[in-house]
């Protein structure tokens, strides 16, 4: 029966370009599509544990009203050089907007897995019980940016070293049907082609302070800009020497196991901290479900209609029992 069939939604990672996994959820739920199972890798886990946990919502009006000094706001320098990310502002914005620190996975009524990296075994982990934030977090360790988490006596780092896209995954936990995302499709090179120079926003108080932080110690280029020649910042050198990775391993593993279907929003352009561009990141989300509609209804068009009919004839049975 149509109707028992398992989908899994498959988020993968892309730092900024994560965004767009909002408007792809929305998107799919427009069209009567909700996954029986979630599983993201790296900003992916962020933005479906969100979603498993009710607050998909306040993480989309959060991302919204990003400004550049807020993601400037995020970055400490760190003597001990094991990470750029404020710990304690970032945990803070975790709890306001994805999980608090009490949330369990197994108490969600979806199915939810955060993928992860063992930093010594260099294995693939699974993260499908116990601390939502804490199986969040570690598959989000994104080296250069967060230090290594301790996670069950083990030291786990961005899960997009292993399992960028994670369709296998979805598959494990029994989905029938996955709808896989993959937000560095044809990204590489793109975005380097921008000429930038840093300009630093007024010289007083708390903006001079952050800029001159992240100037001096990480070459970030996400303030105002002019044509002068620059090379890549210290973190997109970083982040786009690890999608190139993270492309060539999609690749192979998509191609012993592909999905049913594929979304791949366009968004080149938007690199490793430009968190402030969440508007047009999650207009491309809905942009790319509306481009795979007819293909996408063709797969679960049936499986959608099925699942609807049947919590209909639920709730008129509830009612009837009611009267």
């Amino acid at each position: 029966m149509t109707e028992n069939l398992k989908i899994g939604l498959a988020l993968g990672s892309g730092s900024s370009r994560g965004w767009s996994h909002i408007g792809i959820i929305n998107e799919l739920t427009q069209l009567g599509i909700e996954p029986d199972i979630i599983c993201g890798t790296s900003v992916g886990a962020m933005v479906g544990g969100a979603y498993v946990n009710g607050n998909l919502a306040k993480l989309e009006d959060w991302a919204l009203s990003v400004t550049k000094l807020d993601v400037a706001k995020f970055l400490k320098f760190n003597t001990s050089m094991t990470g750029f990310v404020n710990i304690d502002r970032f945990h803070a914005f975790l709890n306001d907007c994805v999980a608090n620190d009490d949330a369990v996975i197994e108490q969600k009524s979806k199915v939810f897995a955060a993928i992860s990296t063992d930093l010594e075994t260099g294995r693939e982990v699974w993260l499908t019980k116990g601390s939502l934030l804490q199986a969040i977090w570690a598959s989000m360790s994104f080296p250069g940016l967060f230090p290594a988490i301790k996670y069950d006596n083990r030291w786990l780092v961005d899960g997009g070293l292993v399992n960028p896209v994670p369709v296998s995954v979805c598959r494990a936990l029994g989905a029938d049907i996955v709808i896989a995302v993959n937000l560095n499709a044809n990204f590489l090179g793109k975005h380097l082609d921008r000429n930038k120079e840093i300009k630093l926003p007024n010289n007083n108080g708390l903006a001079n302070r952050f800029s001159e932080l992240v100037k001096e110690y990480a070459n970030i280029s996400f303030f105002n800009t002019k044509d002068v020649q620059q090379p890549p910042s210290l973190l997109d050198a970083i982040a786009d020497s690890v999608k190139i990775t993270q492309d060539r391993i999609t690749r192979s593993r998509m191609a012993g196991d592909p999905p049913e279907i594929l979304l791949s929003p366009k968004l080149s352009d938007i690199s490793l901290l430009e968190l402030y561009r969440a508007k047009e990141a999650i207009a491309e989300g809905h942009q790319c479900v509306a481009r795979m509609r007819s293909e996408i209804e063709d797969h679960l068009g049936p499986v959608a209609q099925s699942k609807k009919a049947k919590t209909e004839d639920s709730d008129k049975s509830d009612s009837s029992s009611t009267d």
